[in-house]
């Protein structure tokens, strides 16, 4: 447990921040899960739509430092490689 007041004040921030990365996480990860749902799927419109959404999660998430750059940048490779296989089957 912390003694000083500095410690207490920094350990209720650390809570409030763990709080607010997990949900920033959780909501990346649901939207990159509901691409590869709608790609698997085979819903064209649907795939976009979600990716789009994606690339706009994982590019919040990168600005944030909740992910690193290269890993997001990665991840929307991937992704946009498996809705580019959709669209031309």
């Amino acid at each position: 447990m912390p003694n000083t007041s500095s410690s207490k004040k920094r350990l209720r921030q650390n809570e409030t921040r763990k709080i607010r990365n997990r949900a920033a996480r959780t909501n990346m990860r649901n939207s990159l899960r509901k691409v590869r749902e709608a790609v698997t799927a085979g819903d064209k419109d649907q795939a976009q739509s979600a990716f789009k959404l994606a690339q706009k999660k994982l590019d919040r998430a990168a600005s944030k430092n909740l992910i690193h750059r290269n890993a997001a940048a990665r991840t929307k490779a991937r992704l946009n490689r498996l809705v580019k296989t959709l669209t031309a089957a």
